[in-house]
């Protein structure tokens, strides 16, 4: 399996040169995980002294994976809403993780390429994001993003 052979672990890190690692991108969904995946990315970047900077792209499609439950909702008015929501989400999970010196971004197109052009604007060292499977449907509209990206990154990708 694909996964198997690239997927990087912290132990594969920790063996790398710390000091190759200055720059971590974390790419969130607005999924229940997106807070763990974050905490999983900081640890890393605070392990490694990197910069740290937190990514969501809004998919391309006017329709929208909203999984994440929390007391805020998101309303789509319009793609200006729903670019203000991205950010108040980040700005919170900035918050949970307690670092005001970390990055936020939010990019607009297909997940996966936004990932890797956002990967190459900060010139990132590791890309950071979660894994979670979805319905059929949905994975025919949206396809697999995470296998996407692991075959076109050129950077380490911790799932």
């Amino acid at each position: 399996e694909l996964y198997n052979r690239f997927k990087i672990t912290i132990q594969d890190l920790n063996k790398m040169e710390t000091n190759k690692i200055k720059k971590v991108l974390i790419a969130l969904d607005y999924d229940k995980s997106a807070e763990s995946v974050a905490e999983a990315g900081y640890s890393l970047a605070k392990a490694m002294n990197a910069e740290t900077t937190l990514l969501h792209v809004i998919y391309e499609h006017l329709t929208y994976y909203v999984e994440y439950y929390s007391a805020y909702e998101i309303q789509l008015d319009h793609i200006k809403d729903l670019r203000m929501s991205m950010h108040y989400f980040l700005d919170e999970i900035k918050k949970h993780l307690g670092d005001e010196w970390i990055h936020t971004m939010i990019k607009e197109g297909v997940i996966a390429q936004s990932i890797l052009e956002a990967a190459e604007e900060i010139n990132a060292d590791v890309i950071v994001l979660g894994a979670h499977s979805r319905n059929w449907f949905e994975n025919i509209i949206m396809g697999d993003d995470a296998k996407a990206v692991l075959k076109k990154t050129k950077v380490p990708l911790f799932i």
